[in-house]
Parts: structure tokens; sequence; C-alpha cells
């Protein structure tokens, strides 16, 4: 069995809602770290190792096999993925791809991303990646208007800023086709969206998420999971 050091567990407890270590440990060990693929495995150590803190920012192993197997069982081939760090949840995403799949990779900041693209050319996947060095919304905008794009992509994954959901998921229901997916990261906000009396008044990014989840649970357009994986994953399936 493939097991991690009691700091990596303590890492992702951090950003997963299980109560229980032991719980979260036999989990990963169980069912994600030995279905997980090397490079994938090896992107997972590297960022812990570049970004320490930061690296909770990683989509964890658990998360990536749920979209990977997502994405095998919709055909998808072409796809959307704004906010890219070093690039766990895209090269997951890529590697469930067909050779011909397509990737839209959206980020600010191309520095993260560049330390994980070892990673991706030795999976042997680079080329289904398209990174756009941008904020998301010129880009979102440039595809509908200028590329026409509507309609043309199966899923997209979000993991950005969370004040500017509710602006991507305006473009998005236009982009992604009738049947594609939308999938929201951090949607349960590490279980601060239920505010405690010791919260603070304002979080802005907690209160984005709040917002988001209130609007989608009455959103006509779509089908709706919110999925307790991780940090919380919100699955949007366009309706019309």
């Amino acid at each position: 069995m493939i097991t991690e050091t009691s700091k990596d567990m303590e890492d992702h407890s951090k950003k997963c809602l299980l109560q229980s270590e032991a719980l979260s440990k036999y989990i990963l060990e169980t069912s994600a770290y030995p279905r997980e693929h090397p490079q994938l495995k090896e992107l997972r150590d590297a960022t812990l190792r570049e970004y320490k803190y930061w690296s909770l920012m990683s989509v964890p192993a658990d998360e990536g096999l749920l979209l990977s197997m997502l994405l095998k069982v919709m055909n998808a081939k072409k796809t959307l993925e704004i906010g890219v760090f070093t690039g766990y949840s895209l090269l997951s995403t890529a590697l469930a791809l067909p050779d011909d799949g397509k990737i839209t990779a959206i980020d600010l900041s191309r520095e993260a991303y560049e330390m994980g693209l070892q990673f991706i050319k030795k999976a042997g996947v680079e080329h289904k990646i398209d990174f756009v060095q941008s904020d998301a919304l010129t880009v979102l905008n440039n595809l509908l208007t200028k590329e026409k794009q509507e309609g043309a992509f199966d899923f997209a994954f979000v993991d950005d800023d969370k004040e500017n959901y509710m602006s991507y998921h305006e473009l998005l229901l236009k982009l992604v086709r009738v049947g594609g997916i939308i999938a929201y990261d951090n949607t349960l906000w590490r279980g601060r969206v239920v505010v405690a009396e010791d919260e603070p008044a304002v979080d802005v990014a907690r209160d984005a998420v709040r917002k988001l989840n209130t609007f989608l649970a009455s959103d006509p357009r779509i089908d709706l999971s919110l999925v307790s994986i991780a940090d919380g994953l919100t699955l949007c399936r366009r309706l019309y």
C-alpha cells in the first residue's frame, strides 16, 4: 500500500471536511493514492516542497480522481480551467481527455504553472493544453464575442478568486454546451460557510461563496450537486 507521511496527511486534513484524520487517511491510502498517476504524485510532492502552505491550493488526490471519472463518463473533449496554480487538476483533466482533447487553461500568473509543466510534459499531455496568462473574465468574454465559442466546451473547472465566481457563472453558462458541466471548487470554504459566532463579520471570499451557493440553489438553468469532498465541489449541469 502507498503511504504518505503524517505531515502530508495533516496538510490534506486541513482542506478536507472529514473530521476524522484516520478516515481521511483511509480514503487516500485505500482508494486515491493507489490510483494516482505517477506524474500526479510527483507534481503533488513537488508542490508541497516548493510552496509549502500554499500547496493547500492544489486539488487533493481523491477530488482529482472524481474529476477524471466525470470527464471520462461525459466523453469530454474540450474543457476550460479557470485558476491553474501548479496544475494538479489541469494534469488530471489532460490525462482523462482523449489524445485530441483540448484544455484552455487560464491564470494571471505563469510561475506556478511553469513549475508543474515538467510533470505535464513527462506525462505526454502538454499538446492538449493552451495556457493563457490573463484574468479569466477577459478571456471568457473574448471566447464569446471574438472567437464565437458559445456552447463549444464540454466542461469547465473553476478554482480561482471566489469574488468572481458569480460573474464566471453567467459567461460559462454560454460557453459550456447544454448537458455540459461547470464545477466550482472550494464551495464549502473549509466549513466556514456555516457562520459561527466567532467568525469575522466580513470575510469577502466566504461571503462570495455563500452568495454563489444560495444563487445556484435556485438557478433553473442547471442541475445541481454540492459534493462534500475536499473543500466542497459544486457540479452544475447546464439544462438550456
